[in-house]
């Protein structure tokens, strides 16, 4: 189903599940799990929302396009954040390795699953509204996207099965 060095690669909007899905498929099929959010946080010993107040929205893109680039992983889930779609370079680095996931939901569903984005460290120009930051990455989700997970009407577990499911279907597309 997923060749021996492959990665798989989260990508969608904060809430669409990348680190809540992540842990679950990566327990289901025996791979490790990164959370490049995390990472950011590691390496430059802020969260994600300082790096935002402090040095503002591409400083996030910089550091997250730095963190992404420097991974180096086989077999491994790697949840991105929701704006690592904005560097080719870095989404290029991690195609070469894997396979790209969209988990796609919809802006209300997003916004009923994070509540007060303001606290997410959300890497927006400060005059972008929700919805045409949504628009925007939406279309780069898709664009890198080998498979997409539609979210919005399922549960953790039932995101799995279907990405399970795709993963199969990519498997007999491509052999």
């Amino acid at each position: 189903m997923l060749a021996e060095s492959r990665n798989l690669i989260f990508v969608g909007m904060p809430g669409s599940g990348k680190s809540t899905v992540g842990v679950l498929i990566a327990k289901r099929l025996g791979l490790g799990f990164l959370d490049t959010d995390l990472l950011i946080q590691q390496e430059t010993g802020r969260t994600l929302q300082g790096i935002v107040d402090e040095d503002g929205h591409v400083a996030l893109r910089e550091a997250e396009e730095q963190v992404l680039l420097s991974v180096n992983v086989q077999r491994h889930v790697i949840s991105t954040g929701g704006s690592a779609v904005y560097s080719d370079k870095a989404m290029a680095h991690l195609k070469t390795g894997g396979t790209v996931v969209f988990l796609d939901i919809s802006l209300d569903t997003m916004i009923a699953r994070i509540g007060d984005y303001s606290l997410r460290g959300i890497s927006k120009r400060p005059d972008q509204s929700l919805l045409e930051l949504y628009k925007e990455r939406s279309t780069l989700y898709a664009r890198y996207a080998d498979l997409t997970i539609p979210g919005d009407r399922l549960n953790q577990e039932q995101v799995c099965d279907a990405l399970i499911d795709g993963l199969h279907r990519i498997e007999f597309e491509v052999g």
